[in-house]
């Protein structure tokens, strides 16, 4: 069944402010027909529990099975779907730190992924966009001629490169599927 299973591409982001944490998911059926945006702001929630709350809107949006790509800039998710949830079900969610075994941080979300990933066929890649290195001068001349200039171009590089991702994520989308002899439309 999963293999008729409509597949999706599953994009999500957070971003953290003084007291407040943004999620923002882009869920988008992999023929490019239908793209779903959900974003909100989550008061007292950040880090790793902002990504991973996320990610289990994102795949609690999806109304049957699916085989869903996900993309995300967290190593912690990343890691946590590949080898930790089979794990700390196996351990009655917790895990070993330290010689002890201890309950699994974020708890309640990671059951939640556990359970989507149950009807979902869930393959997570990450992403990451670094900001541009600075050149550091080696004498007192360059770095005063430098000084002023060392930022300027950093806006427009991220900016630049933010375009590319989303660029290639449109191209990706709209590809068409390859068939194959075993495929079924």
């Amino acid at each position: 069944m999963i293999g008729q299973a409509p597949r999706y591409f599953l994009f999500s982001g957070s971003k953290e402010g003084a007291d407040t944490g943004h999620w923002r998911f882009i869920l988008r059926h992999a023929d490019g027909t239908q793209r779903l945006v959900a974003e909100d702001v989550e008061p007292g929630v950040c880090g790793e529990r902002l990504e991973l709350l996320t990610i289990v809107r994102g795949l609690e949006s999806l109304d049957r099975p699916s085989r869903v790509t996900l993309m995300t800039s967290s190593s912690y998710v990343r890691e946590g779907i590949r080898r930790g949830v089979l794990e700390w079900r196996k351990n009655g969610w917790r895990w070993e730190c330290f010689g002890q075994m201890v309950p699994v941080k974020n708890l309640d979300l990671w059951q939640r992924v556990d359970r989507a990933m149950q009807f979902h066929q869930v393959d997570c890649r990450t992403y990451r966009i670094d900001p541009p290195h600075r050149w550091r001068p080696t004498g007192p001349t360059e770095a005063s001629a430098n000084k002023a200039s060392s930022h300027r171009g950093a806006p427009a590089i991220a900016r630049a490169i933010r375009q590319a991702l989303e660029c290639w994520v449109e191209r990706i989308a709209s590809r068409p599927r390859r068939r194959t002899a075993n495929s079924v439309r």
